[in-house]
């Protein structure tokens, strides 16, 4: 994974009040928020991201980050629509290719 470098980003968006911390499982909505890969972001930031906006457990962070690295992609949240493109939206504030997806 590549640097970053001298890159400033911009600050993070707060994460919305009432975000859920731990929504994971598809049957908790009907919409996922999908974070992928990319050649930019470091590991380690991605997990600083999982952390301070979902507020994950580091285990929990780096495991996910470590899906988003080994597999291209991770479901990190999942729910209703709103929050979801509100979760998609954030993950694009910290800088992280993330998209939002319908569960059938």
């Amino acid at each position: 994974r590549g640097g970053g470098g001298g890159r400033r980003r911009p600050p993070p968006p707060a994460r919305p009040r009432g975000a859920p911390h731990a929504a994971l499982a598809a049957t908790d909505g009907d919409w996922v928020t999908i974070v992928w890969d990319d050649p930019v972001n470091l590991m380690t930031y991605v997990t600083y991201v999982f952390r301070s906006y979902f507020g994950f457990d580091e285990a929990k962070a780096e495991r996910l980050m470590m899906q988003v690295h080994t597999k291209g992609r991770a479901i990190v949240s999942a729910g209703g629509r709103e929050q979801q493109e509100l979760h998609v939206s954030a993950m694009h504030g910290y800088g992280l290719l993330a998209t939002l997806e319908r569960v059938e």
